[in-house]
């Protein structure tokens, strides 16, 4: 609701306001949950992202940087108000039955 606030009061002066919404993204803080379990199975956590994500993998922090450059260039200066989900498609899988 912040970036649309922003974007409704400051629009119209040229200032856009949007955000990223990352999926999971494999960091250091997520390592515990990806790695192998002693009897090499997977997390069940790693388990249940792996096959809820379409594209089948975690992100990567490299997988933002594309939309965040576009985000801060003039190819989105139209674009206003949104927030851009960068998350292998798991928002539109969620939910589905298996």
């Amino acid at each position: 609701m912040l970036t649309r606030n922003i974007c409704s009061e400051f629009g119209g002066q040229n200032i856009q306001c949007n955000g990223l919404g990352p999926g999971y993204i494999a960091t250091p803080q997520t390592a515990p949950l990806r790695e192998k379990q002693a009897d090499g199975s997977r997390h069940p956590f790693d388990s249940f992202i792996v096959s809820k994500t379409p594209a089948g993998r975690w992100g990567v922090t490299a997988d933002l940087e594309g939309p965040a450059i576009f985000l801060a260039s003039e190819a989105s200066n139209f674009v206003n108000g949104q927030i851009l989900y960068v998350d292998g498609g798991i928002l539109a899988y969620i939910g589905k039955q298996p």
